[in-house]
């Protein structure tokens, strides 16, 4: 498995020229770091201007490994080769490294980059990558990943206190800067050879080919080599290691690299708005930092926050008066470590009254809400604190609890709760003190605690009686002046205090069922199956040209072909025989067939957009500016993968994923909309039609434009 590392963007504020001068003091070796023993200059290139630099080191290295190991592989020292590519004109500094010992074994690539900030010319930044692949390794593959990953993340620990103490040892020796490069005077005499410099110069990449090298650096084999592409983008798209510290927390170089290239692998899938740093990491935490596991749980979190709407839930929607008057639970201050404080008092919330008068749906609905609250009050107390702040303390009292709270209703409701908040809203608990625990208490955590993390479950602190005054208890945790004053505190607490639910606001099974169905069928998506010979498809009618057919959809599973087709007459409904390919259903979502087998391409009906193949997990948006009227399909079509170009036989793996039923199944979750050409502004980045509900899920999303009649889609991975 190759390994790999991306650093977030280091910021020295110091100019570019002096960070240089700091950077060659680490030749010919570093004391301040013991592996490094030394380096031998290969070859050196220095263009007649002056402002190319590129130097060829090999060097060398003594690994701390075991030293059977050592002896095992035969060397005593790795070597590497590292090349420097100075340009003083463009003020970057490209490094490229690669390992030359074992390199048939072990494959490591290094690429460091120097530049200047983008906003302030006086600072210059820093950034790396690398990879590591081991091919084998006399059996000792594992150990050996080990060691160069803790070797290197060791290293990169020093890089900054490198050039730091370096630049101190500048400033004592009076040097505290350095003058820009400036090109050499131009002579009369010489004025055709300088002219003819400055024209390669400027032509110059800042990595030298390798033939080049190998002619002896030439100025003839440099007079066209291809730049590669700049590696510092803009601060928007980069992540700064101070503001890493600032707002995320304390991150071992492995750690950033993990979210980096999470976040990285969201802004190339998601043509738009990501989610926020925050919600990346706590996936990431919540997983180990193992970055398969936390971008499936994440983007299944952000397809059902998506088809349920919950970013806006705050803004759309009011909890009952119900909830209000007995839900006994509230926000309050905030803990020592500056979390947000909410208060539950369990013990005094008439659980079966509010599952019976509001059911299970609108109490998840509301703690939804809540969590939402939470993380918008962790955002408001890292700006005022002045350090990260990513999780919230809550405080339950469990005093009045009794088996009343054990009602079965109540104990599923519980448990269906804690099911979605750990699945979408991961490491947000930072402590939970359970306060005045009664006798029944032990057989509600017996119920609930399965269902909880074992990370979660670290969190929690229970205390009986009143062993929350004692020492260890409540004031190790909340400072005096904010307890509440139902926990003997001096702060008056606005929670409401619950109570029983009047009977009167009681609803029949019946009614709460349609409500808990109206709750979350409150969606614009639909879902349908595709099989393989089954596309689904659906209709829409076209009465007025240049009309706007818009659509949202996510591939939840399998691959698919979407397709745009137009036809003058309307298609028959589907049969309702038994064997016709029409009548194909799905318990996991419809399947609609419209297009009837008789009919044929380009007589009875045609294509006005491209097939657009689309992979599992992604999500694409687009629109398309309808030149007829008339009746349009849009198909979701199962997707098989080519056959292998390199044989003409089947490979073992198709023939297996050919004989898997689940193999022939597509399932998408879609959302279709037609808008007047009078109220479609621009493209699907402003949707601003005022009958659109559409226009609100896409205006923070870009999409890229298709030449073929008007149509945008923009695509990004997040089943």
């Amino acid at each position: 498995m190759v390994q790999k590392y991306q650093s977030p963007v280091r910021v020295y504020k110091y100019p570019f020229e002096l960070i240089m001068a700091a950077y060659e003091r680490r030749f010919p070796t570093c004391p301040l770091i013991p592996m490094f023993v030394g380096s031998d200059t290969m070859n050196e290139f220095k263009s007649e201007d002056g402002a190319i630099h590129v130097v060829e080191r090999r060097c060398k290295l003594d690994v701390d490994a075991p030293r059977l190991l050592k002896k095992i592989a035969g060397v005593d020292y790795v070597y590497f080769v590292q090349k420097n590519s100075l340009n003083s004109r463009e003020r970057t500094l490209h490094i490229e490294a690669y390992n030359e010992t074992f390199s048939n074994r072990v494959i490591i690539n290094e690429h460091c980059c120097y530049t200047v900030h983008p906003e302030n010319e006086d600072w210059t930044c820093f950034e790396q990558s690398a990879s590591l692949d081991i091919k084998s390794f006399f059996g000792f593959e594992s150990t050996v990943e080990k060691i160069a990953m803790k070797q290197y993340t060791s290293n990169i620990k020093k890089g900054k206190e490198i050039i730091e103490y370096y630049l101190r040892q500048l400033e004592e020796e009076g040097i505290t800067f350095v003058p820009r490069w400036t090109p050499p005077s131009i002579t009369p005499s010489s004025e055709t050879s300088s002219s003819s410099c400055k024209k390669q110069a400027a032509s110059m990449a800042v990595v030298i080919p390798e033939a080049a090298l190998k002619e002896g650096l030439s100025g003839d084999a440099l007079s066209s080599p291809s730049a590669p592409e700049p590696v510092v983008g803009t601060p928007d798209d980069k992540l700064d290691a101070d503001y890493i510290k600032r707002y995320l927390g304390d991150l071992t170089p492995l750690q950033e690299s993990c979210l980096i290239r999470l976040r990285q692998w969201l802004q190339e899938t998601h043509k738009g708005k990501i989610p926020k740093d925050e919600h990346i990491l706590r996936f990431l935490r919540a997983r180990d930092f193992n970055i398969d596991k936390a971008r499936e749980i994440m983007c299944q979190s952000l397809t059902w926050r998506k088809q349920h709407q919950v970013d806006y839930i705050l803004e759309t929607w009011t909890p009952p008066q119900v909830l209000q008057d007995y839900y006994a639970g509230g926000w309050h201050h905030h803990d020592k470590d500056g979390r947000p404080l909410y208060v539950l008092r369990l013990g005094q919330m008439d659980t079966k009254g509010l599952v019976r008068a509001l059911g299970e749906e609108a109490l998840l609905r509301y703690v939804l809400s809540i969590n939402e609250e939470g993380l918008r009050r962790c955002e408001e107390n890292t700006k005022v604190f002045g350090r990260p702040i990513s999780s919230w303390t809550c405080l339950v009292d469990l005093e009045g609890l009794n088996m009343r709270h054990l009602w079965r209703p109540g104990v599923k409701a519980l448990l269906r709760i804690i099911e979605v908040v750990e699945a979408n809203y991961p490491e947000t608990l930072g402590r939970l003190l359970i306060l005045r625990a009664p006798r029944v208490f032990p057989v509600l955590w017996t119920l609930v605690s399965p269902f909880i993390d074992d990370n979660t479950r670290r969190k929690f602190l229970i205390y009986a009686g009143n062993d929350y005054q004692g020492p260890g208890g409540l004031l190790d945790y909340i400072d005096k002046e904010i307890i509440p004053d139902f926990l003997s505190g001096e702060c008056m607490c606005e929670v409401p205090e619950g109570g029983l639910v009047p009977k009167s606001l009681y609803r029949t099974a019946e009614e709460l069922e349609n409500e808990d169905l109206k709750l979350w069928t409150e969606t614009i998506y639909q879902s349908a199956s595709v099989f393989k010979g089954a596309p689904h498809e659906i209709l829409i009618q076209i009465v007025d040209a240049s009309s706007v057919i818009t659509w949202d959809f996510d591939v939840c599973k399998g691959d698919i072909v979407f397709n745009i087709y137009h036809s003058k007459r309307s298609p028959q409904p589907p049969k309702k025989d038994s064997l016709g390919a029409h009548s194909i259903t799905s318990p996991g979502g419809n399947n609609v067939q419209l297009i009837d087998k008789v009919w044929q391409l380009g007589r009875d009906y045609s294509m006005v957009e491209s097939p657009l193949i689309c992979k599992e997990g992604e999500s694409v948006q687009g629109s398309h500016v309808t030149r007829w009227p008339g009746f349009y399909i849009l198909q979701w079509k199962f997707h098989s993968m080519p056959a292998c170009a390199a044989s003409s036989l089947p490979r073992v793996d198709d023939v297996l994923a050919s004989l898997q039923v689940s193999s022939h199944k597509c399932k998408v979750m879609y959302y279709t909309e037609v808008i007047g050409s009078e109220d479609f502004r621009g493209s699907m980045t402003s949707l601003e039609s005022s009958h659109s509900g559409f226009s609100q899920l896409s205006a923070a999303t870009t999409s890229s434009s298709q030449s073929h009649s008007s149509s945008m889609i923009s695509r990004w991975r997040f089943c």
